[in-house]
């Protein structure tokens, strides 16, 4: 019995060192989140999404164009659509 009670109090002590180091790591991990969005933004990110380590992709002014023409033309259908009374 007292080597069982021995083994209880040893994982109840670990089990007490486990907790603080997972909270330890949660507070490294949000202390990390928040100085990495800083650096990205050059300055303090307060209430503003940045992204971090990832460059905004740059669009072609050709694809723009073909995007603009192909939005255009799926309104010219819907606008023709509902002059006939489809919608």
């Amino acid at each position: 019995m007292n080597i069982l009670a021995a083994l209880k109090h040893e994982e109840a002590k670990l089990q007490k060192q486990a907790d603080k180091v997972r909270q330890q790591l949660h507070a490294l991990r949000a202390a990390r989140k928040i100085l990495g969005r800083e650096v990205a933004s050059g300055r303090k990110a307060i209430g503003r999404k940045k992204r971090v380590g990832k460059k905004k992709r740059k669009m072609s002014a050709a694809a723009r164009a073909k995007i603009g023409k192909a939005t255009k033309a799926r309104w010219a259908k819907y606008r023709a659509a509902k002059a006939k009374g489809k919608h």
